[in-house]
């Protein structure tokens, strides 16, 4: 049991040093030995444990999707009623905790990753749909027909907020406000 522990314990710290090393860079272009410098592992444990950059890259999203997903679950079990679950989804996508400069960036390559590399992209698209899914399950009560096009909305600006605070240094707290305003006029119309 002592091994099994103690290789979890690596893989979590070579994951949290991959997404700190991709931060710090700003690209996915680091090297497995620098991931293993920063989490003071041999590059050949880490090759062991990941097999690739990539891997590890996608087992550090798979922690953040993971870390998003228990806000998301934990914000919408107290939630009452659609409208408290839309709000809770929002908050919880763009909450604190997911822009601080190292999820970000990780969030960034992982768009970029996602255009080349299949594993990425599955690991997009199974977000995507579960913040549409999540979306859909209170707007389809409050606003019937116009549910489906106000989720992809809703959904493309939570993304854009992401890239604006990722790309623009001086994005302010407004930016985040941008997704709440616009579910709040599209259920102001219902």
């Amino acid at each position: 049991m002592r091994k099994r522990a103690r290789q979890t314990t690596r893989k979590s710290e070579l994951i949290n040093a991959a997404i700190q090393t991709i931060a710090r860079s700003g690209t996915l272009d680091v090297t497995v030995a620098d991931i293993a410098r920063q989490a003071g592992m041999s590059p050949a444990l880490a090759h062991h444990y990941f097999g690739s950059k990539d891997q590890m890259f996608l087992s550090a999203m798979r922690e953040i999707l993971r870390r998003y997903g228990v806000t998301v679950r934990e914000a919408l079990a107290v939630a009452d009623g659609p409208r408290a679950r839309l709000l809770a989804v929002l908050d919880s996508s763009l909450g604190p905790q997911h822009f601080d400069v190292e999820t970000i960036a990780a969030w960034l390559n992982f768009y970029a990753l996602a255009q080349q590399n299949a594993e990425a992209a599955r690991l997009l698209r199974i977000y995507h749909h579960r913040l549409r899914s999540n979306l859909l399950a209170g707007l389809r009560p409050l606003i019937g027909a116009r549910a489906e096009r106000a989720a992809d909305t809703l959904g493309a600006l939570i993304d854009g907020v992401y890239l604006r605070r990722a790309l623009e240094e001086g994005a302010g707290p407004e930016l985040l406000d941008l997704p709440r305003d616009y579910l709040l006029a599209v259920l102001a119309e219902a």
